[in-house]
């Protein structure tokens, strides 16, 4: 982690000129959402495993992290800059790894950082697989982790959705049904119990409208809500019943069996204020509301067969992560991008008058930089009407005031990206012991590492050692520093264990004993 406090000129050009001015990570030669086809799945890790990498170097901007107690740990370094007055809340940072085209920089997983880029959590998954839509949501009246993991080929994924509680721990676990695959591109939790999803199905289609066969094929997009505890389909919708193929604004490419054509790109699914259901389409510019129980498409918003005027500013193209607030507002993470159709992409702030059928702009966030996302991407709504956005292919996260001005930039090293990025409280308390390994130091006494990834609450260390593991006494007491924490302890051992307490106090967990080397 590395932390400075930007000023303004080198916020207005990208963070100090890193990457300034940059468009997009090899957009050359990809035509529309070209994700690189992955090799066979293999085993997603529990929370708390790991896929057992080494150890790297010390960190720096653009590297990986490496710990004395958690050699097995890579995350990306973060570089992190605040500028004015930057707030403390939400407190963390909630990214899923992964590579953009090529192996990651660090290594790909599910990674909580403080606000200050310090990494608070961090979750390796196996190789070859990816992890995407990582969130802090509510199921069964508490907060929860959730998030896609498996294998993307082509345009879509095919996995597994998790939620694990306050410890780390899995607690369910929701996937597509009727033989189906569950996509990356949504997981999202409602109120009722259920899980959002999206999949992709193989259908023909005839595509000679848009210059293709009458005996064409075709990705649709499907939406399916699962009940969490029972995993039971409760409502499925498809695209290709409801929205023809002539609304795609995607050149056609491919059409045959052996290469549908992806004509609607189905990547965001949420609940609307009257309880339907708002799906965004990529490839049809456009954002849909459909009946959550008979699946008809109430309104089009944007696209080639919009139910509103657009005002100025407020049209989209290739957009992502649609949301509504309340019954007049809309987000959206306006790509507009690939093909460019615009000169940087913008998290769009909408009012929408469905009684008017009127939509006009209230703000459009942009980068700094001027950043230009070819896929992926997201925008979260604040308290205080702050924002937060998720770059997609482009290895940034912005924090923006309501009028605009930079509070937060940050960036994960450049090869590195998360699908979407959010900031949310958090409070984990992992169900395993803190680590700690112990060397002695050459100057005098010996040097304690000590590390509890997740357990957000720790404030202090206090080392015990003794000649025995029966008989150990408090010989060093210090603040938590960072991941992990080195102590200077005047006692040669050779035993040693290390407590970790809150702010007032108490006792959070203890390490199993350990002997000097």
């Amino acid at each position: 982690m590395t932390r400075r406090h930007w000023t303004r000129r080198e916020l207005l050009v990208g963070g100090g000129g890193v990457l300034a001015g940059l468009g997009c990570l090899g957009a050359a030669g990809i035509v529309g959402y070209a994700w690189p086809r992955s090799p066979a799945p293999a085993p997603v890790p529990a929370p708390g495993q790991s896929s057992g990498s080494a150890a790297g170097q010390n960190p720096s901007p653009g590297a990986v992290h490496s710990y004395v107690t958690r050699s097995d740990l890579r995350p990306p370094v973060l570089s992190v800059g605040m500028s004015g007055n930057p707030s403390e809340v939400p407190a963390y940072i909630l990214l899923g790894n992964k590579a953009y085209l090529g192996p990651p920089v660090g290594q790909p997983g599910l990674l909580i950082a403080r606000r200050d880029g310090e990494i608070a959590w961090f979750n390796p998954v196996m190789a070859r697989q990816q992890v995407m839509n990582f969130n802090v949501q509510s199921y069964k009246g508490k907060p929860v982790l959730t998030w896609w993991s498996g294998i993307i080929g082509g345009a879509f994924g095919s996995g597994t959705c998790y939620i694990s509680d306050s410890s780390y721990s899995v607690i369910a676990t929701v996937k597509a049904g009727h033989g189906l695959m569950a996509d990356m591109h949504e997981f999202n939790l409602t109120e009722q119990g259920t899980a959002l999803i999206t999949a992709y199905r193989q259908r023909s289609a005839d595509l000679s409208a848009v210059g293709g066969k009458t005996s064409g094929a075709v990705w649709s997009g499907v939406v399916q809500e699962i009940d969490i505890a029972t995993g039971d389909v409760v409502f499925q919708w498809d695209s290709l019943d409801h929205v023809p193929v002539t609304e795609t604004r995607q050149p056609l490419v491919g059409g045959t069996p052996d290469r549908p054509f992806d004509y609607f790109h189905i990547n965001s699914v949420a609940v609307a204020p009257d309880g339907d259901l708002l799906v965004s389409a990529r490839d049809t510019w456009t954002v849909y509301k459909i009946g959550r129980h008979d699946g008809k498409i109430g309104w089009r918003l944007g696209g080639a067969k919009s139910d509103f005027t657009i005002g100025a500013g407020a049209r989209f193209y290739w957009q992502h992560h649609a949301r509504a607030h309340g019954t007049g507002l809309l987000t959206v993470f306006d790509n507009g991008s690939s093909p460019a159709h615009e000169p940087q992409s913008r998290g769009l702030l909408l009012r929408l008058d469905t009684a008017a059928r009127r939509v006009t702009l209230v703000h459009a966030y942009t980068h700094p930089a001027g950043l230009l996302a070819d896929n992926q991407g997201s925008m979260q709504l604040l308290p205080g009407n702050r924002v937060f956005v998720g770059w997609g292919a482009e290895p940034y996260f912005t924090e923006f005031d309501a009028d605009g001005s930079v509070l937060l930039g940050g960036q994960l090293p450049v090869g590195d990206q998360s699908y979407r990025a959010f900031t949310a409280d958090w409070a984990g308390h992992p169900a395993d012991r803190p680590a700690v390994v112990v060397k002695t130091n050459p100057a005098k006494g010996s040097a304690v590492y000590v590390s509890w990834n997740g357990a957000t609450e720790v404030a202090t260390w206090r080392v015990h050692a003794g000649k025995n593991v029966s008989s150990l006494s408090t010989v060093a007491t210090q603040p938590r520093t960072g991941f992990e924490t080195v102590i200077a302890a005047n006692s040669t051992g050779p035993y040693f264990a290390v407590t970790a307490h809150d702010p007032a106090g108490k006792l959070l967990g203890q390490s199993a004993t350990a002997k000097a080397t």
